[in-house]
């Protein structure tokens, strides 16, 4: 098979889908490794790594997607590549669905296999979204401290107090693996913690995790109160293949306190705070109506080394499968059968549904 590794153009996106031990692994097994130029320079990949392992460096990014039978990326197509895309290609990415529509109807409309990272299920963890989901937990409590200090318009607060000062308040909404790697950042330094959850089983972990934490059942009445002093707040859910609630509403937000920073990690999906909207590394916030809005969509792209080996170390198993088998891999492994998500021009899975 040829699989096509293109450079990531989504702004402030260094990661890269795939390391030269994988290509060789691939080349080793008579494949072909098609590799974009400098496509993992930004993770410190260097083109000699990836031609020393066997894979064909490759000008432009045009030709990647024209003469591939897989593409794997890191992040959602972005519109210039839309019309990249061939029938019957294979495509193994993060897509995040629930927040782009035309997207999604874009890639039924050009019959293409998608195979989704952040549905890729395996004894009910999300396996591959699972590590960027600890990374962007932990950097979302580094983010909030940074923009709480004043000259980002932040309080001038730091989080883990000072002998005799008042330590900080971080509110957490959601208690998965983002929240929990929030919470432990947040615990560890000294803040003043405070988790929301639904699920009973999870209460009760966190609890034991963070004995000196406050963790309540999620009701909007106490997001409420407890936000309303807060310093930090973090959205932190996630409904595989579905857009999360709203949790707070704009009105809510003449509740919060001038210069509280919120950072919603769950805007990939289109967010839990109804005024947040995606930006960027380069410009990553906003103020409005007073409060610091923290709302990048690729959070650990901006740790790129770590992230590429942390997510290519997942994806590595489910690539080769892939390359050696085809489509024919997903009756093979329930793993990428979980992650399918539209095959040739329709939806097919039932978690997307309702999206279009």
């Amino acid at each position: 098979m040829i699989i096509g590794i293109p450079k990531e153009i989504k702004e402030e996106e260094y990661r890269v889908g795939i390391l030269p031990s994988t290509v060789k692994k691939l080349v080793d097994k008579k494949h072909k490794v098609l590799v974009e130029k400098n496509a993992g320079i930004g993770a410190g990949i260097k083109d000699e790594e990836y031609e020393k392992a066997g894979a064909e460096i490759v000008e432009d990014h045009i030709s990647v997607f024209k003469n591939s039978e897989l593409i794997i990326k890191v992040k959602e197509p972005l519109p210039s590549e839309y019309d990249l895309f061939q029938e019957n290609q294979i495509i193994f990415t993060f897509f995040h669905f629930s927040s782009n529509k035309e997207m999604t109807e874009t890639l039924i409309r050009k019959k293409v296999i998608c195979i989704a990272y952040e549905l890729v299920e395996e004894n009910g963890v999300l396996v591959i979204l699972r590590p960027m989901s600890e990374i962007a937990g932990k950097l979302s409590i580094q983010q909030g401290m940074k923009y709480l200090e004043k000259e980002y318009g932040g309080k001038g607060i730091l989080l883990s107090g000072a002998e005799g000062v008042k330590k900080g308040k971080v509110v957490i909404l959601g208690g998965g693996v983002v929240g929990y790697n929030a919470a432990k950042v947040a615990y560890n330094i000294g803040a003043d913690v405070t988790i929301f959850e639904i699920k009973e089983d999870k209460i009760k972990f966190l609890k034991k995790e963070f004995p000196k934490a406050k963790v309540l059942y999620s009701e909007k009445e106490k997001i409420i109160e407890e936000i309303k002093n807060a310093d930090v707040i973090i959205g932190a859910v996630l409904l595989p293949g579905r857009r999360p609630p709203l949790l707070i509403k704009e009105e809510d937000l003449k509740l919060i306190e001038e210069g509280t920073v919120i950072v919603d990690v769950s805007i990939d999906e289109g967010g839990v705070f109804e005024t947040s909207h995606p930006t960027t590394h380069k410009n990553p916030i906003y103020i409005y109506k007073g409060i610091v809005h923290y709302c990048v969509p690729n959070i650990p792209g901006v740790v790129p080394r770590t992230s590429t080996h942390a997510l290519c170390n997942i994806t590595e198993k489910y690539v080769l499968l892939l390359a050696e088998k085809g489509l024919k891999a997903i009756e093979i492994s329930p793993e990428l059968k979980s992650g399918l998500s539209i095959k040739c021009g329709e939806i097919v899975n039932p978690k997307l549904t309702s999206i279009v």
